[in-house]
């Protein structure tokens, strides 16, 4: 029941019927349609609710893209705290590298040391009484008229030489670099030495000759030097013959000789390795190179060794 006075309102189907009364003053409907009439948005609240609304939309905006770029700041700077956490610890690490390397520097140096002091007291006083007795029994044959035995010429050379040799690599193990001066430019001496001493040796040179890295060139004077004392020692009256073969690449060294292995040296040859041929295989197997050492199919010996000899640049 409507209170008296109100005039009725006809609603069919959520719609009022046109030209009655009341028709404009039921919230939420409009006339003649079924669709709900929609408030303005100044309607409760006016301009000022408006803005606030557009304020608050446009601040919360605004917050989400300043928490884009705060996030964004803290990723970089994360990542560049890591940048510098890495270069840290390699540094930390380089500088445990270095150190490592100075102290074992050191103690190597202190061993060379120590052995140029031993070779120096052990060596140098007898080889100076070998020169200086072979000099005094060269000096009386002559001062008598006699003739002066190959051999002893060969005894007073070989001491002066070894005199040399060592006096070279003491001061090699005193100073901080590596190399004793000895290279191949002194193996016409050397064999000279051999010859005067009763070993007849060739030496035959074949490819195009050139300068050699110092150690390569080290090795194959020492190779020759300790193949030639071992045809000396070990295989009596033989003939030694020495063949350098140089390639673009490489240096071989071959030492061959037609002895018995039986002769009036120190005695025959040993069965096994020696410290000669296990000092020839390491100075070789240091170079990245290859060694042979052992008997000939026709007899005698043969010392092959086959080093990388790549010009120095």
């Amino acid at each position: 029941m409507l209170p008296a006075g109100r005039p009725a309102v006809v609603v069919r189907g959520k719609r009022l019927l046109p030209a009655q009364r009341g028709c404009g003053g039921l919230r939420g409907y409009s006339a003649g349609s079924s669709r709900k009439w929609v408030r303005p948005a100044n309607a409760a609240g006016g301009p000022r609710a408006y803005a606030q609304g557009m304020r608050t939309d446009r601040g919360r905006r605004t917050f989400y893209a300043a928490g884009w770029v705060i996030s964004a700041g803290v990723m970089v700077v994360t990542f560049r705290i890591w940048q510098l956490h890495l270069r840290e610890v390699e540094q930390r690490a380089e500088e445990a590298e270095r150190t490592r390397d100075e102290a074992a520097r050191r103690r190597a140096m202190g061993e060379r040391l120590r052995i140029a002091r031993e070779l120096h007291d052990s060596l140098t006083h007898s080889i100076s009484v070998i020169r200086v007795q072979a000099g005094v029994a060269v000096h009386l044959a002559r001062k008598r008229g006699e003739d002066v035995p190959p051999a002893l010429l060969a005894i007073q050379e070989a001491a002066a030489d070894a005199a040399r040799e060592l006096r070279t690599t003491l001061t090699v193990l005193r100073s901080q670099e590596d190399g004793d001066g000895s290279g191949l430019g002194q193996l016409d001496s050397l064999v000279g030495r051999a010859r005067a001493a009763g070993l007849p040796v060739t030496v035959t040179v074949t490819g195009p000759e050139r300068a050699l890295p110092p150690e390569v060139d080290q090795a194959a004077y020492r190779i020759v030097q300790e193949a030639l004392t071992n045809v000396s020692r070990h295989a009596g009256r033989a003939c030694a013959s020495v063949h350098l073969h140089y390639t673009p690449g490489a240096l071989a060294v071959q030492v061959d000789d037609d002895g018995t292995g039986t002769g009036t040296g120190a005695g025959p040859r040993p069965a096994g390795p020696g410290l000669g041929l296990i000092g020839m295989r390491e100075r070789v197997t240091a170079l990245g190179g290859r060694l042979h050492a052992g008997p000939r199919d026709g007899g005698g010996f043969r010392v092959r060794a086959e080093l990388p000899a790549r010009a120095p640049s």
